[in-house]
């Protein structure tokens, strides 16, 4: 359950994990009009924010456009502040959304009502939080649900790295590569889709993979204000659908 601010500052949670010091807080924003905040933060490298999640709403909406069946079983990797999965929710035909997060305490902070959105991610029925790492599991042979090894799904969405040349753990790139995308493809149904946020602008090396594996791939760029530069800023979706 959310709480009043007490302060300008809260640190929410500080754990330790394989990755380094994770911590979540909470903070106004003055040059906002003292809008609330939420931080995430691995050891001194931001992670994500509250205050920009456009283009981690535009990765739901874009992977699951025009997907053709009535009910959709979705992935979405990297749970973080919930913005992907909440929006992945509200699309229609959305009938079951797996959540994979590697670290539990990031699920552990929705459970707990530490961020906006965790009761409301919480209870929804629909919903499958999976502590296990995107990466193994996409290469797995029993695939991404565990209790239903060989399940096929209709999108994967995924935001753990900054990007397909930027990422958090080095074994990550292999992922990024034309073999690692053809395992994660076997787990997609005909027709499916798996749709990627970067915080870069669009890399013709990784488009290039994509379309050694896909029968269309496209890079979208998602605009969104930025009132720290006073201009807007970029990231990218890449939509990849499967043939």
């Amino acid at each position: 359950m959310l709480e009043p601010m007490r302060g300008e500052f809260e640190e929410l949670d500080s754990c330790e994990t394989r990755l380094g010091l994770l911590s979540l807080r909470r903070r106004r924003e003055r040059l906002l009009g003292g809008v609330e905040i939420y931080e995430v933060k691995l050891g001194d490298e931001f992670l994500m924010s509250s205050l920009f999640h456009a283009a981690e709403s535009a990765l739901a909406e874009l992977g699951l456009e025009g997907i053709d069946a009535p009910e959709l079983d979705v992935v979405v990797g990297g749970l973080g502040l919930g913005y992907t999965a909440a929006v992945a929710l509200d699309q229609p035909g959305v009938s079951s959304l797996l959540v994979i997060d590697a670290l539990g305490e990031v699920i552990d902070w929705h459970r707990r009502g530490l961020v906006p959105l965790g009761e409301k991610l919480t209870a929804d029925p629909r919903l499958e939080y999976v502590h296990g790492d995107f990466f193994d599991l996409a290469s797995a042979e029993g695939g991404f649900d565990r209790s239903n090894p060989g399940r096929l799904f209709h999108a994967v969405l995924l935001d753990v790295d900054h990007s397909p040349t930027n990422v958090l753990h080095p074994r990550h790139a292999e992922f990024y590569r034309p073999e690692g995308l053809r395992r994660l493809a076997t787990q997609l149904q005909p027709g499916g889709v798996f749709a990627l946020w970067s915080n870069d602008d669009p890399d013709e090396g990784f488009m290039r993979a994509l379309e050694a594996v896909f029968a269309d791939s496209r890079a979208h760029v998602v605009s969104f204000h930025n009132p720290y530069q006073l201009r807007d800023s970029s990231n990218t979706v890449y939509v990849a659908r499967r043939s």
